[in-house]
């Protein structure tokens, strides 16, 4: 089975260049990696790196900025390479592409992990591995902590994406997360969800689905160091926390009650932490984009990509 890496990244080629570092580094290193900007300079430089001589690395530049076109057009890419049938039915040996964040930190036993859960268990399309930490929860990992929590030195966080057993899941972890040939074929992120595309992982597992089962697999480690720059603005964030959930509640990848209770609970969060004052998060700008998503509403407008207005 072939492995395959997509990165969408977005002023960071630095953090680029190091995952492409650990992607050499791994037990079973990818076929191809496929690195998509949205311009020249969110592009590493790659001339003299090791792993062109065992993967056919590319350096993509996108029709236009946002995780979701981004991601679609490494997918793009890739199946030119890979080939299709005539009506897309996989042709050749059979393959996976793994999606990692440009400050995901993959343990060097991630892939061959990945690798073997789809080649053991025919039924499963799609996973996530296990998050020893999350920079997105506390501001930020850098790299020294990201290969301590790797190395065991230390202790992982909690988090939803934790545990020593495998089990089916709903929704994979954008930062990291990987999906079969068959899916690959038939899925495409989303891109009326513009820029950070908050949600577009559910809203593409949930679609994923229909060709079979997605886990949480234990043995895929790896740190999400949560890196600031390159992320949406708070107002554009606090925005989307309204607007996404409607949006895909009204496409059918989300109940209703989901919905409601991801817009709930982020309002709640916004109003307590805006009160109190925080300062690793802009928690009064995703207020402030809670309440422009709500005139919206009234207005009979509230749409995704009224972010791109504000």
């Amino acid at each position: 089975m072939k492995r395959y890496v997509i990165v969408a990244t977005k002023g960071r080629p630095a953090e680029t260049a190091t995952l492409l570092d650990y992607l050499y580094d791994q037990e079973a290193r990818p076929h191809g990696v496929y690195v998509v900007g949205a311009s020249a300079a969110d592009l590493p430089e790659v001339e003299g790196h090791p792993l062109l001589a065992c993967a056919d690395v590319k350096l993509l530049i996108a029709r236009g900025s946002g995780l979701t076109t981004q991601r679609n057009a490494g997918i793009d890419a890739l199946l030119k390479f890979v080939g299709a049938g005539r009506h897309g039915e996989a042709t050749g040996e059979p393959w996976f592409v793994s999606f990692f964040d440009d400050d995901f930190r993959p343990h060097r036993h991630w892939l061959k992990a990945c690798q073997a859960l789809f080649e053991e268990n025919p039924d499963v399309i799609g996973m996530t591995g296990q998050v020893l930490a999350d920079g997105v929860k506390d501001g930020g990992l850098n790299e020294d902590e990201a290969r301590a929590y790797l190395a065991g030195e230390l202790p992982p966080q909690e988090h939803w994406a934790s545990g020593a057993q495998r089990r089916e899941l709903g929704c994979a972890y954008g930062c990291n997360m990987a999906f079969v040939d068959r899916v690959m074929r038939d899925c495409r992120f989303d891109e009326a969800l513009p820029l950070y595309g908050w949600q577009e992982d559910y809203d593409f597992t949930v679609r994923a689905r229909a060709h079979g089962t997605a886990v949480y697999e234990p043995t895929c480690l790896g740190v999400h160091m949560g890196v600031k720059s390159g992320r949406t603005s708070g107002v554009r964030l606090g925005y989307s926390q309204i607007a996404n959930p409607i949006y895909l509640a009204r496409k059918h990848t989300m109940h209703p009650r989901r919905a409601c209770s991801f817009i709930s609970r982020h309002l709640c969060s916004n109003l307590y932490h805006s009160v109190r004052g925080n300062g690793l998060f802009d928690y009064r700008g995703r207020l402030k984009g809670n309440v422009l998503a709500f005139v919206d509403i009234v207005k009979g407008i509230i749409h995704p990509q009224r972010i791109l207005e504000l």
